[in-house]
């Protein structure tokens, strides 16, 4: 048997992209991770697939393990030679009881390294902007527990001391003792008008911050509903939050924004709108999968140098044809002397990463401009493929027949819809808390109203909702379906789509 090892891993404050790299790393060669509440996860993506996934949250008087039990499982599993990622929120070793999981390591004579992450004190409020020190303010910063019991008779915390000789002092999970820790700060010396400021899910898209002083915060903090996990930074840094603050103030901050594209190519568009602030909800209502049968492409691909023209519709198109052409011992080079129509700048970039030169891409996503495009008077007799989804428009085809074309579509790929995040979805389109949902093809219309069960519950679902769609031919379905877009940009891009978003939101 290999022998194990733990990697007390800090997963930061919330922002996945705040992990380290060598965090990402131990958790991509784990056999097994671990990990709380506070720790996003997101990043359990890095996971290999065959990797156990252990949760052992524990917030609020609702824990999933105990410490003990916790210890429990982790020495278990490395006594069992598994390489173990320990995923803890912020830092393990500031108020993450990573010293006491190290410490029954060591008594059980197991291995473990620590990899530091980024703490919640210096994410929360760099994302806040206050910075912790600042020459003019500061240049002293203390870290101090938030959770002491007020009814304890002696305090751990030496309030004489810390209130005035300290001129930042940041709070970890203070919430529910607000009101004891102004209390104390205030009797022992700090003055009433000292800058205050609470940040509930620091560095998150859904992160909230209020300001204040020792003498209003609590009321404040009251009257906003502030909630645990949240920080209490107090001093005069705070008062820099105005001028520094670049997070809160980005133009689509605030915003819950569902994606429902397909997941394999949500990434760029998801990081565009998340870029610009948003909370991104990544709900695909289709997952692209091979089809049962390869048949019709493959009779295609047989007789490929009988074609005159090669049409791909989608990124989709490109990849699975791309693959399959591989499969059966070909390459591009069976292409040769094909001529090649991309419909749209995305599926035209994907077909020149392979090497091929595209002789055309229309301006519009319109059975006519692409007719055009190609010469109508030259279709005659001039057969077309096209490697695309079963089930798809028909337009095209129809009118390039009518014009003497030999059309062959061939099976690329399917699409399906998946269930999952469903019931999740659901809860924040009932809670009033979607900002928008995006379309960016005529499936993803489709397939997110049957999944609601059809038409009038799907309009019900998304009453107050901003709908946009990438495109004419998707808003048209989407307007038949009963969903008619608010935003719809003037170039048919997913990054043109955020820009345009941003600009309804701004307007």
């Amino acid at each position: 048997m290999s022998e194990g090892i733990v990697y007390l891993i800090g997963a930061g404050p919330g922002d996945p992209g705040l992990i380290t790299v060598k965090g990402k790393e131990c958790i991509e060669k784990a056999n097994v991770v671990i990990y709380d509440y506070l720790a996003n996860p997101k990043l359990l993506e890095y996971a290999n697939e065959s990797a156990e996934i252990i949760y052992v949250g524990k917030m609020g008087g609702n824990h999933t393990k105990t410490q003990d039990e916790i210890n429990d499982i982790i020495v278990d599993y490395c006594n069992n030679g598994k390489i173990i990622a320990r995923l803890k929120g912020g830092d393990p070793y500031i108020f993450g009881r990573g010293g006491e999981e190290a410490q029954e390591l060591v008594k059980a004579g197991l291995k473990f390294e620590v990899v530091p992450g980024v703490t919640a004190a210096s994410a929360a409020t760099a994302y806040s902007g206050i910075p912790l020190t600042h020459r003019d303010h500061t240049a002293t910063v203390a870290f101090v527990t938030g959770h002491e019991d007020p009814t304890k008779e002696t305090s751990k915390i030496h309030w004489d001391k810390l209130s005035t000789a300290v001129g930042t002092i940041v709070f970890y999970m203070g919430i529910k003792n607000l009101p004891n820790i102004v209390e104390n700060l205030v009797k022992n010396g700090r003055p009433k008008e000292t800058p205050v400021a609470i940040i509930r899910w620091g560095s998150r898209p859904d992160q909230q911050t209020i300001t204040g002083t020792l003498e209003d915060i609590v009321t404040k903090a009251r009257e906003a509903g502030i909630k645990p996990p949240a920080l209490t930074v107090v001093g005069e840094v705070v008062s820099l939050k105005k001028e520094l603050d670049w997070f809160e103030t980005k133009p689509l901050f605030g915003r819950k924004i569902v994606v429902t594209r397909a997941r394999e190519q949500a990434s760029d568009f998801a990081g565009r709108l998340a870029d610009l602030g948003a909370n991104v909800i990544e709900f695909p209502t289709i997952k692209v999968i091979k089809p049962e049968s390869w048949a019709n492409l493959d009779q295609a691909l047989d007789v490929i140098d009988s074609y005159d023209w090669i049409m791909f519709t989608s990124v989709n198109g490109v990849k699975f044809f791309i693959d399959h052409l591989k499969e059966r011992g070909g390459d591009i080079r069976d292409l040769k002397g094909l001529k090649v129509c991309a419909i749209g700048p995305k599926t035209a970039e994907a077909v020149e990463n392979l090497g091929v030169r595209v002789d055309f891409t229309p301006k519009e996503y319109r059975a006519e401009s692409i007719i055009e495009g190609l010469g109508a008077e030259n279709l005659k007799g001039k057969k077309v493929l096209i490697p695309r989804a079963k089930v798809a428009r028909e337009v095209l085809p129809e009118e390039m027949k009518k014009l003497g074309a030999e059309v062959t579509i061939a099976e690329a790929y399917v699409t399906i819809k998946p269930e999952d995040k469903k019931d999740e979805v659901r809860k924040y389109f009932e809670n009033g808390e979607i900002d928008a949902v995006t379309f960016t093809s005529s499936s993803t219309v489709t397939n997110f109203v049957d999944m609601w069960g059809g038409a009038e519950k799907a309009k019900e679902l998304m009453n107050g909702v901003t709908v946009a769609s990438i495109g004419p031919i998707t808003s048209d379905t989407a307007k038949k379906l009963g969903l008619t877009p608010d935003v719809e940009p003037a170039e048919f891009t997913t990054s043109a789509l955020a820009d345009a978003l941003k600009n309804h939101f701004k307007g």
